[in-house]
């Protein structure tokens, strides 16, 4: 059997994310919200994957992340998977260089570049994320500004990694980015370890992640005593008291969606993709 590429894994990595069932309060197979539909995710997994390809030919990680953003957008229903291209994007580059570990897409990470910041700006032009209202004094370089941001990232010579470290302490992803990716390199260990369809397999880890964190994208859409109803709830399910698929239902009715632990999942995925994971 011909192993997969680089390339071929990340975007395999989005198609499995959302294939799995359960995922309480995210599309999956079963389950779509009114203007979000699972074909939506499977059309922005084909369009980010010229992105992908970019950052496995060692273009800079902030070009190929935007250029894998504009790809995934090129779908009738706009932002699918936008936290997850931040996630895959520099452990692609990573694996590009040789074997997936954490301190290589830590090395990838620390060496972005002003430009990568810039870019990373850009990539908010392609789609509406919902993020939170900057810091008091940071305005100038708030993310919905998009390109308008730019010459104040010049000005303070930030890095995409700086702009990542000021967020840390508020969004799941930044923190993973700063963190060396640890909870995707535990999570993608979880999945190889596990057995059964992929898909199932992510779906319990989804349910493992949403447990031990509260979910930074809930905490940003909703409030952060919903995020941790959510975690709590989570929990329940891992000890058997609450059933899964009545609180997928339940959270997709009332539009709450813990995509960061989507995105981390998509993450995992790649992770154990690239580590041998047999589909």
């Amino acid at each position: 059997m011909t192993p997969r590429s680089t390339t071929q894994n990340a975007e395999l990595a989005l198609l499995l994310e959302v294939a799995g069932t359960p995922k309480p309060g995210n599309v999956d197979r079963e389950r779509d919200f009114e203007d979000l539909r699972f074909e939506h995710f499977l059309a922005g997994a084909v369009g980010a994957r010229p992105g992908f390809e970019l950052a496995a030919e060692g273009e800079r990680v902030g070009h190929a992340f935007e250029r894998a953003v504009a790809g995934m957008a090129e779908q009738s229903a706009g932002n699918t998977q936008f936290g997850a291209l931040l996630v895959l994007s520099p452990l692609v580059a990573a694996a590009s260089e040789g074997d997936l570990s954490p301190q290589r897409a830590d090395d990838v990470v620390r060496a972005t570049t002003v430009a990568d910041a810039a870019d990373f700006y850009r990539a908010f032009e392609h789609v509406d994320v919902a993020v939170e209202d900057p810091p008091e004094g940071l305005e100038p370089l708030d993310v919905r500004r998009g390109s308008d941001a730019i010459p104040a990232l010049e000005e303070q010579e930030l890095t995409l990694f700086d702009v990542m470290a000021q967020s840390a302490d508020v969004d799941g992803l930044a923190a993973e980015w700063v963190g060396e990716f640890d909870r995707v390199f535990d999570a993608g260990e979880r999945i190889l370890n596990d057995d059964g369809p992929v898909p199932d397999r992510a779906s319990r880890v989804f349910i493992e992640l949403l447990a031990e964190e509260v979910d930074t994208f809930v905490v940003t859409r909703n409030d952060r005593e919903t995020a941790e109803e959510v975690r709590r709830r989570a929990q329940a399910v891992l000890d058997g008291e609450e059933d899964a698929t009545e609180l997928a239902d339940e959270l997709v009715s009332r539009d709450v969606n813990p995509g960061t632990t989507a995105d981390l999942v998509a993450g995992a995925l790649f992770v154990a993709l690239e580590r041998g994971l047999v589909v």
